[in-house]
């Protein structure tokens, strides 16, 4: 009976992967048919996605799914916004709740190979910093033995403050959180001496407090996070979409356009690849994603190149102040580098 029950569980758990494999072809024509795109983001943090005073979701993390939304229906506001933990932004990703993931969420080989997801690129080069208020004189993440650490779970930084602290030969007091908000108000009530997460999430957060001074974000970087879009595996042609959404919005920094620009260069320029870009030569293999030949126009005209959206929301005349950094386009060098548009 036990065995019989064993090739049962099998059975119905190959049934179950075989059904969810199916569920995720097709994104592009379920999105067409619902009229919007469903979009993963955080529950809220300023720079990447957090609302503004009208209660309209803006930032980063954001206008990638905004650009995508053009990209499929030529409106970039044809897009609704599904606020996700780090705990709960893989199962709305796998069960069809969102479309794609667009979280500041770090793409590693388990969550690529294991959970069976597909990161389609990288749009943010990060790596796990720590925060502490400035009143205690500490100056390095090397004499933080002893200390209570604020600590979002079910993210990488879990096992990354293990390592970190282990290989130091130190402890520390995890203190569990879920948000980036609950994380500030534990933070700020004393409640944890430090708090870790990646070095653009604390730069966000000390940009809340009511007093960015009095924090300090140490210097020491404890690991790589590449961060960037998340789709099911499974869909080739929707994974491409969003990737080569990404990869447009950074060919057009490199290639001189601009939200201000895109129309007007549309209509013809001396280099072929922006014409490729712009729909006024052809892009061979455009057909097989099923977009308009006036798409790569509908991303940059309706949300900016990667330069101008990073501007917008992280720059150095933002709250935020983030300098581009390894976020640079390659030729000023930075690791931001798109595939050629040909």
């Amino acid at each position: 009976m036990r065995r019989l029950l064993r090739g049962l569980s099998g059975g119905i758990a190959a049934v179950v992967l075989t059904a969810a494999s199916v569920a995720s072809a097709g994104t592009l024509d379920d999105v067409r048919k619902r009229g919007h795109l469903q979009c993963g983001i955080n529950t809220g943090l300023v720079g990447f996605a957090a609302p503004d005073d009208k209660g309209v979701w803006r930032g980063f993390d954001v206008d990638l799914c905004r650009a995508v939304a053009a990209a499929v229906f030529g409106d970039a506001n044809k897009v609704k916004y599904t606020n996700l933990t780090g705990k709960t932004r893989f199962t709305a990703l796998r069960s069809g709740e969102i479309d794609m993931l667009s979280r500041n969420t770090t793409w590693t080989f388990s969550r690529d190979v294991d959970l069976q997801f597909t990161f389609v690129g990288v749009n943010y080069y990060d790596g796990q910093g720590f925060m502490v208020p400035k009143k205690l004189g500490i100056t390095s993440a090397t004499k933080l033995g002893g200390a209570s650490v604020c600590i979002q779970t079910g993210t990488t930084t879990e096992l990354n403050l293990a390592d970190f602290f282990r290989v130091g030969g130190m402890k520390y007091e995890p203190v569990p959180i879920e948000t980036n908000s609950e994380a500030r108000s534990n933070y700020l009530a004393g409640r944890c001496d430090v708090y870790t997460t990646d070095a653009s999430g604390l730069a966000a957060t000390r940009a809340a407090t009511d007093n960015p001074e009095a924090h300090v974000v140490l210097p020491e970087i404890i690991s790589k996070e590449p961060l960037g879009p998340v789709v099911r595996q499974g869909d080739d042609q929707w994974a491409d979409i969003v990737r080569w959404t990404l990869n447009a919005m950074v060919a057009a920094e490199e290639l001189g356009v601009t939200s201000k620009n895109a129309k007007e260069m549309a209509a013809g320029t001396k280099n072929p690849e922006v014409n490729r870009l712009l729909g006024n030569e052809e892009l061979q293999g455009r057909e097989t994603l099923k977009l308009s030949k006036d798409w790569g126009v509908n991303v940059i005209a309706q949300v900016g190149n990667y330069g101008e959206v990073f501007e917008a929301h992280l720059g150095e005349k933002t709250a935020i102040g983030l300098a581009r950094g390894l976020n640079a386009q390659w030729k000023d060098g930075g690791l931001l580098y798109a595939p050629p548009f040909r």
